[in-house]
């Protein structure tokens, strides 16, 4: 590595680290004033737990070598890398910590205004290990998912997924479904019954979270040699900047009024949606699949509703569907190998066999986790104390004080 990709994958890494803090802002602005400190604790407690766990063995798991343990590295292969290292290495390992980080960040929205800190952080750090590790490496470390075409269905195109449509969104999303059904619906739980307590909050963490998406897709082509970037970064805005208005357009149909939390989380869905595909489709078809990713998903977070379960800030809606939906449009407008441009079956195939696989896998896992916890040490808060709002008991603090003293 030269020194200006050093120096472009060190600021790619703190800008993906920075989206954890905007993911923070984000779910902390949809949840109740009461449980604002509770729903950004668990982002920055994932912040900290996942961080520590990928130094010490994390990063190990995520690349598979000769001795794979169940389909990932070896954790002890170079723990806390005490056996050496050099910049390339200790720079992609901070690259790639940043997205365990925001990825299992990602699965607490699902269970806002209900969850116990200390059971979600055994929660996130069971997770992070045997799921989040180990899927990082069948997409990105020479696993099963990247080498579909080569060996369970040999001739067929690899697995596209840039950026994380399986490994990050598609895995959380799942995580997310599990859990909500695990702790089950809030007290109240309707339409309209929880309703945002700080908008502002809300498009601050989606701008934020934008911003950051520029080190999360355009980062990794400093191992490139940087030769996608100007299409990385044009289809991330577009696709990005479609989806929101794919989203206003069915609130105001739906609804009769867009809103301020419809453009944030239109602007997450489009950015969900382009993150597999973002180095491989054209940019009019990026504009498509912004704009289809955002009519979608805003059709998609009804489902609670309708199934009943509580993914209290649509996880599942959002990341869950737009992480397939981004991840199965490869299938047919990636460039050279789509459907569309000639390119058969084979490459919406394997998406698809990678897209169920993660989606599985996560799902089953995250299940039994949060299961075992709730039947163990409890997961749920009391029913009264979710009523209160669950700042003061948890954390002992309010997020907003109105009385000086």
């Amino acid at each position: 590595m030269d020194t200006g990709e050093l120096a472009w994958a060190v600021t790619a890494a703190a800008l993906v680290l920075f989206m954890t803090p905007g993911l923070a802002f984000f779910y902390g602005g949809l949840v109740k004033a009461k449980s604002v400190i509770s729903m950004m604790m668990m982002s920055f407690g994932s912040l900290g737990l996942i961080s520590v766990l990928w130094v010490l063995y994390g990063a190990n798991m995520s690349a598979i070598g000769d001795e794979p343990i169940f389909l990932a590295g070896n954790p002890f292969s170079n723990f806390a890398f005490l056996n050496g290292y050099d910049n390339e290495t200790l720079i992609g390992a901070t690259f790639g910590a940043t997205f365990a980080i925001i990825t299992t960040a990602l699965i607490s929205g699902a269970i806002a205004d209900r969850a116990k800190f200390s059971s979600w952080m055994i929660f996130a750090g069971i997770w992070a290990t045997v799921v989040y590790f180990p899927v990082a490496a069948w997409v990105w470390g020479g696993g099963w998912i990247i080498s579909i075409g080569d060996t369970i269905l040999e001739g067929f195109p690899a697995v596209i997924d840039y950026a994380g449509g399986t490994a990050v969104h598609i895995n959380a999303g799942a995580a997310a479904l599990a859990l909500a059904l695990v702790l089950g619906k809030r007290i109240g739980f309707a339409k309209g019954a929880h309703t945002p307590h700080n908008p502002p909050f809300v498009l601050l963490g989606a701008a934020i979270l934008w911003f950051g998406w520029f080190g999360f897709n355009v980062g990794a082509e400093y191992a490139n040699d940087m030769a996608n970037v100007g299409l990385i970064a044009v289809n991330t805005l577009g696709a990005t900047a479609a989806a929101v208005i794919g989203w206003l357009i069915v609130e105001k149909i739906k609804d009769g009024k867009p809103t301020s939390v419809g453009a944030g989380s239109g602007a997450v869905a489009g950015l969900v949606a382009i993150t597999p595909s973002c180095a491989n489709l054209d940019p009019f078809w990026a504009l498509v699949l912004g704009l289809l990713a955002g009519a979608v998903c805003a059709l998609a977070v009804e489902l609670k509703f309708k199934l009943g379960f509580d993914d209290s800030l649509d996880v599942v809606g959002i990341h869950l569907v737009g992480g397939l939906i981004g991840t199965l449009y490869l299938g047919f407008f990636a460039v050279e190998t789509g459907l569309v441009f000639g390119g058969g079956f084979g490459q919406l195939a394997v998406q698809a066999i990678a897209a169920l696989g993660v989606m599985v896998y996560s799902f089953v896992l995250a299940f039994i986790i949060g299961f075992a916890i709730e039947k163990t040490i409890g997961f749920r808060v009391k029913n009264e104390d979710e009523v209160a709002g669950i700042d003061t008991i948890i954390h002992g603090e309010e997020g907003y004080v109105l009385d000086a003293k």
